[in-house]
C-alpha cells in the first residue's frame, strides 16, 4: 500500500521561487492524497538556510537535520512510497534507500527538464539540486554521494532539454541514457520534476523550461512503464497554488496506477 511523504525541503535550489517550494509541496501533498485516498505523512523540515560549503549552498542543513528526518520516515514503509518535494535534493535518501533495498537491478526514469548531473565543482549554482543524481551515482561530494550507488546505465532522462557541459560529458560516459528501451533494469524509480512540462501547461514550476511537454504526454509516457515493478516515485520542484495543482491530478492518478501495479 502506497505511503505518501510530504517533504517540503527547499535549501537544495537557490531560484528566485525556492522559498515557495515548502507551500507547493504542501498544496501538491493534499492533492495527492485524495487523488490516491491515502494519508499524507509530512517529514518535518526546517526551513533555515546555511551557508554555501565546499561549493554547495546549505550544505550543513541538507546533510544535517533535513536528511536525518528523511531517513527516520523510510526506516520501515511497508510498501512503496511516493515523495512529494520540495526540490529534487528530496530524492537522494528515497532513491538510495530503493537502490540499497532492490540491489543493482534498480533502474530509474528521470523526467526533468534538467539531468542533475552537475558536482559541486561544475555546478554554476551551488544548488544541490542540480547534483542530485550525479550523487547517485556515487560521484562527487562524499558527504552526498550515494553508496551502494546506482548502475552507470541504470538511469533514463526523458523530456531532458537543458544541459549543462559537464552533464553532457557524464551522459557521454555511460552514466544514463536517453530512452527507456534502453534499460535493461529489474525494478523501477520514477521521478517527475514538475519542470519537465511546459511552462505554458503548468505554471507553478520553480525552474521553468521552454519547450518542454503536455500534461497528456506526461502522462503517456508514465502510463507507457506499466510494464515494470515501479517500487517509488517521487515528485518535484512544485510551487504551484492549491488551485493551480488541480490540473496535476492525471499526473498524480497515473503514478498512482504505478505504484499500485
Amino acid at each position: 500500500m502506497t505511503l505518501i511523504n510530504a517533504v517540503p525541503q527547499r535549501q537544495g535550489a537557490v531560484g528566485p521561487r525556492s522559498a515557495e517550494l515548502p507551500d507547493g509541496c504542501l498544496a501538491l501533498a493534499e492533492l495527492a492524497g485524495h487523488v490516491l485516498g491515502r494519508p499524507v505523512h509530512h517529514v518535518r523540515q526546517t526551513r533555515e538556510v546555511s551557508e554555501v560549503d565546499h561549493g554547495v549552498a546549505s550544505r550543513a542543513v541538507l546533510t544535517g537535520p533535513n536528511r536525518a528526518a528523511q531517513l527516520a520516515a523510510l526506516e520501515a514503509p511497508g510498501g512503496p512510497v511516493l515523495t512529494i518535494g520540495g526540490d529534487c535534493g528530496v530524492e537522494l535518501v528515497p532513491i538510495g534507500v530503493a537502490r540499497f533495498r532492490y540491489g543493482p537491478g534498480l533502474g530509474v526514469a528521470w523526467f526533468d527538464a534538467h539531468p542533475d548531473l552537475n558536482t559541486a565543482s561544475t555546478s554554476p549554482s551551488g544548488a544541490f539540486h542540480g547534483m542530485v543524481l550525479r550523487s547517485l551515482f556515487g560521484e562527487g561530494d562524499p558527504d552526498f554521494a550515494a553508496d551502494p550507488a546506482l548502475v552507470p546505465g541504470n538511469v533514463a532522462l526523458l523530456g531532458t532539454r537543458v544541459f549543462d557541459p559537464e552533464e553532457r560529458a557524464a551522459v557521454s560516459r555511460g552514466l544514463a541514457v536517453t530512452s527507456v528501451d534502453a534499460l535493461a533494469v529489474e525494478k523501477l524509480y520514477v521521478h517527475v520534476d514538475l519542470d519537465v512540462l511546459d511552462p505554458a501547461e503548468f505554471p507553478g514550476l520553480n525552474y521553468p523550461e521552454p519547450d518542454g511537454w503536455t500534461i497528456a504526454r506526461l502522462v503517456s509516457e508514465l502510463d507507457a512503464l506499466s510494464d515494470y515493478e515501479v517500487v517509488g516515485a517521487g515528485i518535484t520542484e512544485c510551487v504551484g497554488t492549491a488551485r493551480e495543482v488541480e490540473v496535476l491530478e492525471p499526473v498524480l492518478a497515473a503514478i498512482g496506477r504505478l505504484l499500485g501495479h
